[in-house]
């Protein structure tokens, strides 16, 4: 009985510490989904169950996106790479379906690799030199877009299957296989930075790389696993994503990465590193997602959606220069 009695307190401290730490966008939420629930020219499509699954689907690739990112801002990282990997993982997937004959699991399991080495070169070079993350993820941002052009000759790669589109735009029950997944992304990102050694030493690492190794921290070996994660995460959305457009595609993941960041500094995560939490992600990504659906309801013109998103990623970060700054 006292074991449960503790076990209780310490999930309701848990759940309290939530809402305290994520007050802020938990709030901006509400408001959103409340503005485009009760505005006349949103209420009648948003709330449908077709809409809310839509929005779901949609924002999948990027949770997979923004599940990582927020590992690698708070180690004090970035990865410009990701939208690069998306378009050639996809690619390769296709093409080892449409010119090579592979089974379709093997090829997507080939898709996936592909963005797991990426991010295992990204990791190996920013552990082993002193290049910033930045140069050298924008540097294989290039190198992942120009390999999906040269291996696809700048086409689109079609893959005219149905079970090839199942990953993608497929159901279990209700459900949309990429939201399955996204779920299951978010549980074991979740598990890996709370009931984790990897997850303790992203923290430390992020916080104070200097203190981290005094305290006999493997700084390499943290930096390489959290981008080859990354590169992990990207190679999965890049499948999903291929096989939801029937086509490996090279300028697929165009902006991808923006959109990760945006989720994930909206989420909280300072980009000073050391700070975030998987939680205040997936309620960042949510809002990313609401603000375009709704803004697409609203028949607001493509070009204001980027200026909008723009703003709400700038007031995000000011906030979070605010929040540092006080401490």
């Amino acid at each position: 009985m006292a074991n449960k009695r503790i076990t209780a307190l310490k999930t309701n401290r848990s759940v309290y510490l939530y809402f305290k730490e994520n007050l802020g966008i938990i709030v901006a939420f509400i408001v959103l989904f409340g503005f485009l629930s009760v505005n006349p020219i949103t209420t009648k499509a948003f709330l449908t169950s077709q809409n809310m699954f839509n929005v779901l689907r949609q924002i999948s690739t990027n949770m997979y996106l923004a599940c990582a990112m927020t590992m690698v801002i708070i180690l004090g990282g970035i990865d410009l790479s990701v939208g690069s990997i998306i378009a050639l993982s996809g690619c390769v997937a296709a093409a080892c379906v449409a010119r090579h004959g592979m089974p379709i699991p093997a090829a997507l399991i080939t898709g996936v690799l592909v963005g797991m080495l990426f991010g295992m070169i990204n990791g190996f070079i920013i552990a082993k030199t002193t290049i910033p993350a930045f140069i050298v993820t924008l540097a294989t941002m290039d190198i992942a877009r120009g390999f999906a052009y040269v291996y696809t000759g700048g086409s689109p790669v079609r893959v005219v299957s149905k079970a090839w589109q199942f990953i993608g735009a497929g159901y279990i029950g209700i459900f949309p296989v990429p939201v399955l997944i996204m779920i299951v992304v978010v549980i074991v990102t979740g598990l890996l930075m709370n009931n984790t050694r990897l997850g303790r030493h992203i923290y430390a690492v992020g916080g104070n790389v200097q203190a981290a190794t005094f305290s006999g921290i493997s700084v390499t070996s943290v930096k390489f696993w959290v981008y080859t994660y990354s590169g992990l995460m990207a190679g999965i959305a890049g499948v999903v994503l291929s096989s939801r457009m029937y086509s490996g595609q090279p300028t697929a993941g165009n902006g991808a990465e923006m959109d990760a960041i945006a989720a994930v500094v909206v989420g909280g995560t300072s980009m000073a590193g050391g700070a975030g939490k998987i939680g205040g992600t997936i309620i960042g990504a949510l809002i990313i997602g609401f603000l375009n659906n709704g803004l697409n309801l609203m028949n607001v013109n493509s070009f204001w959606q980027y200026v909008v998103k723009g703003v709400v990623i700038l007031l995000a970060v000011f906030l979070d220069f605010i929040r540092t700054t006080k401490k």
